[in-house]
């Protein structure tokens, strides 16, 4: 199976410069381009969906319906598939962030492990669901299809993680642009990734 791993494009809170997480953004104009521009480059280089999967978030949900109106499949909307919760941090700014909670501003600069925020997900929570949605996913789908998965930078990265059989880290080791493609392949040897953060279809203004 070839897993396609899309992030979602710009939203609101991205552009706003604010720490998401489960607030429910929308896309801006600049996202939907973005996510039109991917649409684009996956048809153009002959893919084929036999699945597309997507968080139920407003952000990750309209850049996957671009997608499936490009490829005309289906799309399936799962909140497993969300950001992780930040709890109280959530849809702050970073200097709202740093200007009320100087201590947990400190330990996120200061400590390379999960911090403890009030009212954020536990980690094994937010690791264990993805890994359960990736699970369901795999049950549905023959090795020979394509399927992709439209969400988050914190729940990409952790999937990634997952996928690959690493520990937890905080912040996971990778990079997601918007709009951005990766791609796992799963072969006799176990998953390989063999793209990460590509962002070669966003010209110009779109990245």
């Amino acid at each position: 199976m070839k897993l396609l791993v899309v992030r979602h494009g710009q939203s609101v809170a991205n552009a706003e410069g604010r720490i998401q997480g489960q607030f429910d953004s929308p896309l801006t104009d600049r996202g939907r381009a973005q996510a039109q521009a991917l649409a684009q480059r996956l048809e153009h280089e002959g893919w084929s969906l036999a699945g597309l999967y997507a968080s139920d978030l407003q952000r990750a949900a309209e850049t996957a319906r671009i997608i499936a109106q490009q490829f005309d499949v289906p799309l399936t909307l799962d909140p497993r598939l969300r950001e992780y919760d930040f709890g109280l941090l959530t849809n702050l700014s970073w200097n709202e962030f740093k200007d009320r909670y100087p201590d947990i501003w400190r330990e996120l600069d200061q400590d390379d492990g999960w911090m403890s925020i009030p009212g954020a997900e536990d980690v094994d929570v937010f690791r264990a669901r993805l890994a359960a949605m990736l699970a369901g996913i795999m049950d549905c789908h023959g090795a020979a299809e394509t399927v992709a998965v439209v969400a988050h930078g914190g729940s990409l990265g952790m999937l990634l993680e997952h996928i690959l059989e690493m520990e937890t880290h905080r912040p996971a080791p990778f990079a997601f642009a918007n709009a951005s493609l990766s791609l796992v392949e799963y072969g006799p040897r176990g998953p390989r990734l063999s793209l990460l953060n590509d962002t070669c279809h966003l010209d110009g203004d779109l990245r």
